[in-house]
């Protein structure tokens, strides 16, 4: 009887330890999209492969390449905020709209920003129609008639520090301007930006160049090709959006009660230009977006063709023979016209 109470207990400690590590390896994270963009997210269920290194593949041809990246913090900033205003009048529209517009640029006036960086451009002016129904005795009729007018602008406000932005959204936000359109950064000199990165991918071209010849390759015996290409990103081009929640709720199992899906907010955050595969990286440590500026260049040598042997040609000149009664020959050459 004994035996027969054990063996049960037993099967049920088997099978709840096989249902523990059957649910084990189905557990998931709603912010894990892929493999590749984990992070330092925990993993269950599977492994992170290793980084493999690529396969060398060695050949004839000498391929020298340099990549250059310079994070550039932007000399100054501009700010495009989109504003509408709707009136029954045009004056009363156009005044609302000046009441609106002059508050904000009189608190960024104060907070040091110039009258000249700030700029109004009108996109739209245009009457706005509502429909009435004009009943007759024997049908119905829908008319388009003015009902006011609505007046779209968009504030471009220049500044140059980052600290000014956070003043520049709480004038808009206390004047009910709250729809931010872009922001653009500006640089003063961009060409010496790119003369520094030449400089810098003329040094480490010349290392590589060096180490190929320590290798024992001469590349005075090779011809040379060459190509190279520039480019400019800003922020806005490297924002990304994600959205992290979590729906589970032990309360609503407990009390047997369902689940209402609540909506998730939608995130965003900057992800720059990876300096992983560069060999020069100039203000590698980023804290806020910078205009990401890059150079690269790739030469490739080709062995020059060995030089043939020039062989010298024996020229045979056409000559006849004149054979003589008394059987001398006589040899002479025979000329040509051209």
């Amino acid at each position: 009887m004994k035996h027969l109470i054990i063996i049960p207990l037993l099967l049920i400690g088997y099978f709840t330890q096989a249902q523990i590590k059957g649910n084990a390896s189905t557990i998931s994270r709603q912010n894990i999209i892929s493999s590749e963009e984990l992070g330092n997210a925990t993993v269950y269920g599977k492994r992170i492969q290793s980084f493999r290194h690529r396969n060398l593949s060695p050949n004839a041809m000498i391929t020298i390449d340099v990549k250059a990246l310079n994070n550039v913090i932007a000399d100054s900033y501009t700010a495009v905020f989109n504003v509408t205003q709707i009136g029954k009048t045009s004056e009363e529209t156009n005044k609302l709209m000046s009441d609106r517009v002059n508050k904000i640029k009189d608190i960024l006036l104060s907070k040091g920003i110039l009258a000249k960086d700030f700029i109004i451009d009108v996109i739209s002016f245009v009457p706005v129609y509502e429909t009435v129904v004009e009943r007759k005795l024997f049908s119905k009729k829908y008319n388009e008639v003015p009902k006011g007018f609505e007046l779209q602008q968009n504030l471009h406000i220049k500044f140059n520090k980052v600290e000014q932005f956070e003043s520049i959204l709480s004038a808009c936000a206390n004047n009910e301007v709250y729809n931010l359109v872009k922001v653009d950064y500006f640089i003063n000199d961009i060409q010496a930006v790119y003369k520094k990165l030449r400089v810098e991918i003329l040094k480490v071209l010349k290392e590589k160049q060096q180490f190929h010849s320590n290798l024992g390759f001469d590349l005075k015996d090779y011809i040379p090709t060459i190509a190279d290409i520039e480019y400019c990103h800003f922020p806005r081009e490297f924002y990304k959006n994600y959205q992290a929640f979590n729906s589970i709720s032990l309360e609503a199992i407990k009390k047997k009660k369902g689940v209402i899906t609540a909506k998730k907010q939608t995130s965003y955050y900057y992800d720059p230009i990876s300096f992983k595969e560069y060999d020069v990286v100039i203000n590698p440590s980023i804290v806020e977006p910078v205009v990401q500026i890059g150079m690269e260049i790739k030469l490739q040598y080709h062995l020059k063709p060995k030089e043939q042997e020039s062989i010298e040609k024996e020229v045979i000149k056409n000559k006849y023979f004149i054979v003589s009664n008394d059987g001398a020959i006589n040899v002479k050459e025979l000329k040509l016209e051209n």
